[in-house]
């Protein structure tokens, strides 16, 4: 399938990953909006036109056709693709935005805003105090403090900055821990090696131990009591497979798991010596004293800390560990205990209804500015990244700005099947639904989440992650011969890489190789800049990419979106990617 007559611009941009904190879905039947029934709507088709060809990543770009199998073949190795279409009756909104205004533009005169005291740079620094550390603070004095559940993550240059930062969280939080007078301290950990190198796992357990170590000899009995793998215990979402949070509660909480060792560097050592094993998909396991007894099962009357900020992936522990009325699997026991999330991880809900740190406020995203200016939008993905085209999208908000002019479909995820052993996913599915969607006409926007690039890549599995890369490329294909039926626009990019590099690699860029010689696989996720591509039919004459942004990225596809549909974006956006030159 070739470029001719599609209109398309293409750019590279510098990605990166930003997940907020906030309200997440609770349960499935809360996720969909119904609604956007209305008729008409489609744009006129379009003639071709050569291809404009820019970067926003700060490489610099040249021009010239774009064979789109041969681009698709590079994007499918990313991430997640988000594919777009937009469809304009009026096309002469785009057309009559001059390049000087697409830069320094301001919002369109009817926005209806739910709030517009407060710009949004400022609504993502503030912070508020979190409700309960003082009752936090009064049960770490009276003796039991759990640590639960610990990500542990490698050190790591930029941008995997956080990862450090992360540990050096825990490390004030045990510090805290001690000097208000807690005697006794466990530590729940679970290892990563999807979003850092696999295998990092030993060398944080053994700096953790050391910080540990260090407690104990002022005195405190300070020790990790339980861990696995965050893929395979404890950090669900979505409500995907409860199992993997039931895993979770058993060695947590029960001190019960199949695995059990008299140290955690011991047990990570071990369970790493299979063959398969990996970081994030290690088993439960338990630490146990000379007796055979758990050390540190969570008991009525500790106070406990979940101390990751990643809301997607607490949520459902929080529910357990909350929620007196809970019967997604039997929990045997539930401890009275006084428990705090770093932040609240869903405001919809408040929970957990204490917290350190309160979430962040996100106004005035584009997906509302679109809804209050009348654009109907379909969104669309499977389990695994729904919250990514509707909670994330819209700024850590649950359903929708405006049921009447938005419908969110959800795809249900294989549960308890690794990605690996289905690497095609729901990619097809969500192609279908999207075309449907498309074709019915009933829609300015349609948005999609294509994950295989990053849920197979995670595995490691080379060849399965080209099969679900192929996947992608066929679901692509069906939303791109949808958008020419129509006359639409499509928007393809990705938030960061992964499939298109899993091979570790030394300073100087050649692959690392384990002690027989093969290549070490990288789970990771890359550095590598982002595509971009913006064309089809319905793209109006003059739109090209700019090429005085040699440091765009992510954040500024949302006012491009915005000047898709016509409108001019605010001016406390970062600037649209494209400008109209007159031929």
């Amino acid at each position: 399938m070739g470029a001719q007559g599609r209109r398309m611009v293409r750019a590279r941009s510098q990605g990166g990953q930003s997940a907020g904190a906030g309200r997440v879905e609770g349960e499935r039947r809360r996720r969909g909006c119904a609604g956007a029934e209305g008729g008409g709507g489609s744009g006129r088709g379009g003639g071709g036109q050569p291809a404009a060809r820019a970067r926003g990543g700060g490489r610099g770009g040249g021009r010239g056709i774009i064979d789109i199998s041969s681009f698709l073949s590079i994007l499918h190795s990313y991430e997640k693709l988000f594919c777009q279409t937009f469809f304009h009756p009026d096309k002469s909104k785009l057309k009559a935005v001059s390049p000087k205004k697409l830069q320094n533009a301001t919002v369109s005169a009817h926005a209806k805003l739910v709030n517009n005291k407060r710009s949004v740079d400022v609504l993502n620094a503030q912070g508020k105090a979190g409700r309960s550390g003082a009752r936090i603070r009064e049960d770490i004095r009276g003796g039991g403090f759990q640590v639960h559940p610990a990500v542990l993550r490698e050190r790591h240059p930029a941008p995997h900055r956080s990862a450090q930062r992360r540990r050096r969280a825990l490390e004030l939080l045990l510090k805290g821990a001690s000097e208000h007078g807690a005697k006794r301290v466990r530590v729940h950990v679970l290892t990563d090696g999807r979003d850092v190198l696999d295998g990092s796992s030993i060398r944080f357990v053994e700096m953790l131990e050391e910080d540990l170590a260090r407690l104990r000899e002022k005195g405190v009995d300070a020790r990790i009591a339980s861990g696995g793998g965050r893929m395979y215990v404890t950090m669900d979402r979505y409500e995907n497979d409860w199992q993997v949070v039931k895993r979770g509660w058993d060695a947590h909480v029960l001190g019960e798991a199949p695995h059990k060792f008299k140290n955690a560097l011991e047990a990570v050592k071990k369970l790493r010596e299979d063959p398969k094993a990996n970081d994030q998909y290690l088993p439960p396991f338990v630490i146990v004293d000379e007796s055979g007894k758990p050390v540190g099962p969570i008991q009525d009357g500790d106070a406990v800390v979940t101390f990751n900020f990643r809301a997607d992936r607490m949520v459902m522990l929080a529910k357990a560990l909350e929620y007196e009325n809970f019967d997604k699997f039997d929990r045997v026991r539930f401890p009275k205990i006084r428990y705090a999330g770093m932040l609240q991880y869903d405001g919809e809900l408040k929970l957990p209804s204490h917290y350190l740190v309160a979430p962040p406020e996100i106004e005035r995203t584009s997906g509302e500015y679109l809804a209050r200016n009348g654009v109907r939008t379909y969104a669309c993905s499977e389990t695994v990244k729904f919250g990514h085209v509707t909670f994330f999208w819209n700024g850590n908000r649950s359903g929708c700005f405006n049921p009447s002019l938005e419908k969110y479909e959800e795809i249900p995820s294989d549960i308890g099947i690794p990605f690996n052993d289905q690497p095609k996913m729901k990619a097809l599915e969500i192609a279908q639904k999207a075309r449907d969607a498309i074709l019915s006409r009933k829609f300015d926007q349609v948005r999609v989440n294509i994950a295989n690039g990053d849920m197979v890549g995670h595995t490691g599995d080379i060849e399965a992650t080209i099969v679900g890369c192929k996947a992608a490329d066929e679901a692509v294909k069906i939303i791109l011969d949808a958008i020419e039926q129509v006359g639409g626009i499509f928007v393809l990019t990705a938030d960061h890489g992964n499939a298109e590099d899993m091979a570790k690699r030394d300073k100087s860029g050649k692959p690392l190789r384990d002690k027989d010689g093969k290549v070490q696989t990288l789970t990771s996720h890359t550095l590598n800049p982002v595509p971009i591509a913006i064309g089809g039919p319905g793209l109006a004459p003059g739109v090209r990419f700019r090429t005085d942004l040699p440091n765009a990225g992510l954040a500024n596809v949302a006012a491009t979106v915005m000047n898709l549909h016509g409108f001019e974006a605010p001016d406390h956006y970062e600037p649209t990617l494209i400008e109209v030159v007159d031929k």
